[in-house]
């Protein structure tokens, strides 16, 4: 499962890049919503990354490669997601879901049991043989199941041909774009400000460091068709407003054009006027020699 196809098909890898380097930042008001002030990540949003699960990824566990980022199920983020989950996984069925018979109540009509008490008494989903209930493992098949592992609520998604934002728990949905608040104060004023950004490693603290494998730093994870803030457009959407996502999209246009033009007058892959991320970079250097 964990297999760097970079390195199959001959190209140079790079390790993860270095953490806490500069970014570009840009900021600007939700026209819908003019007291919300974004301040949005340009470095990660114009990235290459792309989410490689099933095609590379060595999961954030090195004895569960194939649990992806599901090794310890999915916190959530209020009791509402909590409920939202639980209505969804009423939907799941006994021929596509692995774990549907330990997910059933113990008697009568009750609640499914789907969800636990985690860390410092948080809820989240429910652990089951080392991983996260939802996640079907290796070499499970069915005729409802749309492939051979992997989440059941995003193939749910698939089968019901809806976006996983519908379907999944909101951090499942969100990894690895982060949704965070800072206060700025200005004079007497204190003003609230919405950052989306990278769900860098160094973001989930202690835990991060443990990780034996983390994709948004690493160049295997840069081999996307589109840069994240089109690729990524509806779960932008989800987590700022249709308005905001399209002044972003906008910053994020005009960033990439003027970077493919400077890129085609000095024939260089990246520029000191722009912060490109390095992982992004390191994963065009890595191809770059075999063209």
């Amino acid at each position: 499962m964990c297999v760097i196809h970079f390195q199959a098909l001959g190209f140079r890898t790079m390790p993860e890049v270095k953490a806490n380097f500069a970014r570009d930042w840009v900021e600007f008001y939700d026209p819908s919503k003019p007291e919300d002030l974004y301040k949005c990540d340009l470095t990660w949003l114009t990235s290459y990354w792309n989410c490689i699960y099933g095609a590379g990824c060595c999961g954030i566990d090195a004895d569960k490669p194939n649990a992806g980022c599901c090794s310890d199920g999915a916190y959530y983020t209020d009791e509402a997601d909590e409920a939202r989950t639980d209505v969804v996984a009423a939907r799941l069925t006994k021929d596509m879901w692995q774990f549907f018979e330990d997910a059933q109540p113990k008697k009568g009509k009750g609640k499914l049991r789907v969800s636990e008490t985690g860390l410092d008494n948080d809820r989240k989903t429910r652990m089951v043989d080392g991983s996260c209930i939802f996640l079907n493992r290796v070499g499970y098949e069915s005729p409802s199941f749309t492939g051979s592992f992997g989440c059941v609520l995003h193939h749910l998604a698939q089968k019901e041909n809806v976006h996983f934002v519908e379907t999944k728990p909101d951090v499942c949905w969100q990894l690895p774009m982060r949704r965070s608040f800072e206060t700025r104060e200005l004079g007497d004023q204190e003003i609230n400000v919405i950052v989306i950004g990278e769900y860098e490693r160094l973001a989930w603290g202690d835990g991060g460091a443990e990780f034996d494998w983390y994709c948004t730093s690493n160049t295997e994870a840069h081999n996307g068709s589109q840069p994240v803030y089109l690729s990524n457009q509806v779960e932008l959407t989800a987590l700022m407003s249709e308005a905001a996502y399209e002044v972003l999209k906008g910053y994020c246009d005009n960033r990439m054009e003027t970077i493919r033009a400077e890129l085609a007058a000095v024939q260089k892959r990246s520029l000191p006027l722009f912060v490109i991320h390095p992982a992004t970079v390191a994963a065009r250097e890595a191809v770059a020699p075999n063209q």
